[in-house]
This record gives structure tokens, sequence and C-alpha cells, in this order.
């Protein structure tokens, strides 16, 4: 331990602590009486109580203490701590050496065996090594918020208290993100959860979303599952969409060029299905085909005349939209 505290030795620094514990006796001595005294002038009622009318006009409370907290010169806010606290602490249940900030603070236990039997329980003092009262020791026992957090609940509740603003928040949580092994320490719901918090709007969620995107391994876990891949081709595709109808706006020739090409694509489809199974439905003599075989075939030849009903409706209603049970029939397997 060092010899010195500030800037006297620890042998002048035990004195000084000897004199001051007596000037808080004092001083608490001092509290109480003043309290004692507020008591006296307006007594403690239950809620909702009401003093009895007479033919004299009478001052409420506040405004009674208020006149006493001017006349001797203190807060009306001051008057009103002593005489709570001294109302809480009967005479004969003050405790000897310990300060009346502690007695507020322990005011608070509503059950008044319970109040009496803590304050002659005093805590154990890792600093000194022996049982003491300190504010922050009272502050724990009632479950106030102390003021030098020492457990990881009290720092988070520290911390919950200080980020009450928002601004102070989006600050300190930049900062917290900011550090890797911060992140690391959370369980993986958790940050899931964190990063769909943080991208609830669609330009953050953009962003990140093309920067993840851009790390190989990502992408290709991410491609793997069937809904995300199906909802990044389509994006591919509406996209591609947005981009031929800007340009069709701007060239109306150009809609004439694709209907043209997309016409004879179509005719052309429809002519290599043909050729094809012109091709290869004879040289399909004297093969014999398994159960599962002629069933898979059967499946295809369903999806072709599903598509092929399709595009006939298409061209005489001039319908061109994929129903969702058309839809399922072209996804199957």
């Amino acid at each position: 331990m060092s010899g010195r505290v500030g800037n006297v030795s620890r042998t002048r620094y035990e004195q000084l602590v000897a004199e001051a514990r007596e000037l808080v006796a004092q001083v608490a001595r001092a509290q109480f009486a003043l309290g004692d005294k507020a008591v006296e002038i307006e007594p403690m009622r239950p809620v909702g109580g009401s003093v009895a009318k007479s033919t004299e006009e009478l001052f409420t409370v506040e405004e009674s203490l208020q006149i006493f907290a001017d006349d001797i010169g203190v807060a009306l806010a001051t008057v009103l701590d002593w005489r709570w606290t001294a109302s809480r602490w009967p005479a004969g249940k003050r405790k000897a050496g310990v300060s009346f900030t502690v007695h507020k603070i322990l005011a608070s236990i509503p059950d008044e065996a319970e109040r009496w039997v803590a304050i002659a329980d005093a805590p154990f003092n890792s600093r000194s090594g022996k049982r003491q009262w300190t504010t922050d020791g009272a502050k724990r026992l009632v479950g106030q918020q102390v003021d030098r957090p020492v457990t990881v609940e009290e720092k988070v509740r520290a911390v919950k208290d200080l980020t009450r603003d928002d601004e102070v928040a989006v600050q300190v949580t930049a900062s917290l993100l900011s550090r890797p092994e911060t992140a690391a320490a959370m369980p993986a719901a958790e940050r899931v959860r964190v990063v769909q918090e943080l991208t609830r709007d669609d330009e953050v969620a953009t962003s990140v979303t093309s920067e993840l995107l851009q790390r190989p391994r990502v992408a290709r876990r991410a491609m793997r599952d069937d809904d995300t891949r199906f909802t990044v081709n389509r994006a591919q595709f509406d996209n591609s969409e947005e981009t031929r109808e800007k340009i069709r706006d701007r060239v109306p020739a150009v809609r004439k060029i694709e209907h043209t090409l997309e016409y004879l694509d179509l005719v052309g489809s429809c002519h290599q299905y043909v050729a094809t199974l012109g091709r290869l439905v004879p040289r399909m003599r004297d093969q014999e085909f398994t159960d599962d075989e002629r069933e898979t075939i059967r499946r295809a030849v369903a999806k072709v005349r599903g598509a092929a009903d399709w595009l006939e409706a298409a061209i005489d209603t001039g319908q061109f939209t994929l129903d969702e049970q058309l839809a399922q029939l072209l996804k199957g397997d």
C-alpha cells in the first residue's frame, strides 16, 4: 500500500478521516434534527390524506414547508429530503457512524423491520477490507444505479442510462460495433438480429448486400438457398426489363425490332422442338424404357403441353402473365 494518499502521508490521512467522520456524524445529527422539525411542522400523512378543516385558513404541506425553507435559507427540496428521511428513521433506529445520505438511500426499503435489520448489516468493502457503509453499497442493496459500477450487470445498466439520448446511443453503438472482438463475442443469432435492425432502411440494405455479395464465399453459400437464388434471378430479370423499357421509350424503333426478333425466336423454338422430336422419336424404335423413365418423359411432356397451351392462350387473348399453377408445373422436376 502506498505511503501517501494524495498530498498527505498515510498517518495524516487516517487522522483526517477520523476528524471527517466526526464532522459527518455532526452533519447527520443536524440533518436529522432539521428533518424532525419539518415533520413537526408538517407530519407525514398517508397518500391521499388531508388535514381537518377549521375556520382558520390552512396551508398546504408544500406551502408550509416552503415558508420554513425560506426562513432558514435552504431549498424546499432539501427540506423535503430531511423530512422524509427523518420520518423513515425514528430517533431510536438511527445508526451512529452512518451518514445521513446512507440513511436516505436505505429509507426506500418499504418494510420497517427489514429496514432496521439492513442498516445494522453493513456490506463488506473490498477496498478497505472491512464491513462499512458507502453510498454505492446502500444503492446496490436497494437496487439503485451505483456511482461506480463493478459487476457486468451494473455496468450494463449504467451504459443504458447514459445512452437514453438517441444521439449518444448512435455514437456509442457505432463505436462498439467497430470493435471486432466485441462483435465476435456476440452469439450468431444476436449478430443476425443486429444486422437486420440496422438494415431496415432500403438504401443501407442495398449497400450492405452489394458488399457482401462481392465476397465469393458468401455469394456461393447464399446462392445455395433456392429462395435467395430465385430472388436474385428475378431481380436481374427485372433490372434487365427496366433497362430495356427505358431504351424502348427513348428509341421507339427498338420495340418493332424486338417484336421481330422475339417472333422469330418463338417460331424458331417451335420448329426446333418439332424437328428434334422428328429426329429422336424414330431412333427410339426397339428401345425399352423403365417405369421411371416413362414417368419422367410423361412429366416432361406435361410441361411441354402446358407451355404450348400457355403460348396459344397468350396469342389469342393477349394475356401473357404466367399463372401460379403453370409456374409450379414448369418449375417442378
